[in-house]
């Protein structure tokens, strides 16, 4: 087994990717050095952070976030100092039967597994600031902030790949690196660097098709969260998803996502009125932002150029370079509607970890890099883009109130509304197994395909809506055409663009 101990990582990036790059190689003991051109967090506690951190490389920074079973268990497992500080810090934990619907409450049976299934709930603020100090912590990491990196130090091998051996910095220092980590997100310049030195990594792209829009709240003093009713804070809409995010420390968000197509909203819902009175419209997310109980903190944030992509460091087992590897978005963006951005990152980084350790070549290391990560990420990956091309064909087609879906298209609705959603509304262990998919403990459509699945689902069809009645959820909303009314906004305005450029 080589001696890892003395590999020195420098790493482009000290957001969650970096981060948890420096969590997952901190106790293998290497030296470790981030490069982040962004300010570090002020010190002081949650509150002050979240008020005084400005970081222009993170537009999601300020955007809600729920953090998912499969990053808690990897943390409570690997790190749990780690999480005893976010504790402390506020963050909190809702375990899984916290989340269940009443119509699955009243059956269910808690057994060892739903263990896994808490997640951890916090602004993306005090995350980031406890997981910073935390590995600052360790005395082989050092953070360098305020630090702007102009391109790569490379050179090729005899056999003429491209090895990357450090990073240039704009006042002219070259910082060198055993290994070279870019964690640089969604924007990171390290494709158009590679491709510079002639060596092209190749990608797959897909639009997400939505914008997000998120303001923070705070609960006034002496007010608590309201209890669950029979409107969920979230829902789809189909011209607009919504979800309340509860947070550390008496806070809360609300994020809507409007689709690309849904210009007339998109431009209006930036404005706190209209995104207020949306919030007012919505029976689940009204409680929660009712003045009485909790007021803005924030101004509306929005964040677009959303996009799923995935780009293969190692096309076919052959390294487009090596010494360097992706973590976070720079490898992997996903729609953060999903919310496993930084589960994924987290994944990334410590399978980067276990592959180091298994091997000193730097090709078998950037094979295995490769396959560990699309084995592991590519169905979640595969399983978001295709929602995301459905959900853009059903926001395009609902522009037109006499649009009629073909019949294939209004069956598989009815398999999902009146079949999979009632059955796993009654039935506890449908509930979990939908929630371990979700959560990334499971493949993510391997519990729809099983037999005994399908027979539920069936039999739940099979009795029929006057019989389901109880199970179906309220109605979480007003239909695009009473919303727009009520908003003031042009209802046909989309349609009519749409088909002009059509």
């Amino acid at each position: 087994m080589p001696e890892t101990k003395l590999e020195s990582v420098v790493v482009l990036g000290a957001g969650i990717a970096g981060l948890c790059t420096a969590l997952a190689l901190a106790p293998t003991g290497r030296s470790i050095t981030l490069l982040e051109r962004d300010t570090p967090p002020p010190e002081g506690d949650a509150e002050a952070v979240f008020d005084g951190w400005r970081r222009r490389g993170a537009t999601q920074l300020r955007h809600s976030h729920a953090f998912l079973a499969r990053l808690r268990k990897l943390i409570a497992t690997e790190h749990p100092a780690l999480l005893a500080a976010l504790r402390e810090a506020g963050a909190r934990e809702l375990a899984f039967a916290d989340g269940l619907p009443p119509s699955v409450k009243a059956k269910y049976v808690a057994i060892p597994e739903d263990e896994e299934m808490a997640i951890i709930i916090s602004r993306r603020t005090t995350l980031e600031m406890v997981i910073r100090r935390h590995v600052e912590a360790s005395p082989n990491v050092t953070i360098r902030s305020g630090v702007f990196v102009s391109g790569l130090v490379s050179d090729r091998e005899a056999a003429g790949v491209l090895t990357v051996r450090g990073f240039q910095l704009q006042d002219g220092e070259t910082v060198f690196g055993d290994l070279v980590i870019d964690a640089g997100g969604r924007g990171s310049p390290m494709a158009d660097w590679l491709a510079e030195a002639g060596a092209t990594a190749p990608e797959t792209q897909q639009d997400c098709e939505i914008l997000y829009y998120t303001r923070f709240y705070e609960l006034l003093a002496g007010q608590d969260e309201p209890p669950r009713g029979p409107h969920a804070p979230n829902g789809d809409l189909g011209y607009l998803k919504f979800g309340v995010f509860p947070a550390d420390n008496g806070t809360f968000s609300l994020t809507m996502a409007v689709p690309e197509v849904e210009g007339e909203l998109r431009v209006a819902i930036v404005r706190p009125d209209i995104f207020g009175r949306i919030c007012a419209s919505l029976p689940g997310v009204a409680p929660w932002t009712d003045p009485a109980r909790a007021l803005p903190v924030s101004k509306v944030y929005a964040m677009g150029d959303l996009k799923s992509r995935w780009r293969e460091m190692a096309p076919e087992g052959k390294p487009v370079a090596l010494n360097v590897f992706c973590v976070g978005d720079s490898l992997v963006r996903t729609n953060p509607l999903y919310g496993r951005g930084c589960s994924f990152a987290a994944i990334e980084a410590h399978a980067l970890r276990d592959v180091l350790a298994e091997s000193a070549d730097p090709v078998a290391r950037a094979q295995a890099y490769s396959a560990r990560t699309r084995e592991v990420l590519e169905p979640f990956y595969d399983d978001m883009r295709g929602q995301d091309r459905a959900a853009g064909r059903r926001a395009a087609n609902g522009l037109d109130p006499d649009y009629q879906p073909p019949w294939r298209a209004r069956l598989m609705r009815r398999f999902i509304e009146d079949g999979v959603a009632i059955a796993v509304r009654q039935d506890p262990e449908l509930f979990r197994a939908a929630m371990r998919a979700f959560h990334m403990l499971e493949p993510p459509r391997a519990w729809l395909g099983k037999p005994a699945t399908l027979a539920k689902v069936l039999a739940a069809m099979a009795r029929g809506r006057k019989a389901n009645a109880h199970l179906y959820p309220e109605k979480s909303g007003p239909d695009r055409l009473a919303m727009f009314a009520a908003l003031g906004l042009a209802a046909g305005a989309d349609l009519a663009r749409l088909k002009a450029a059509a």
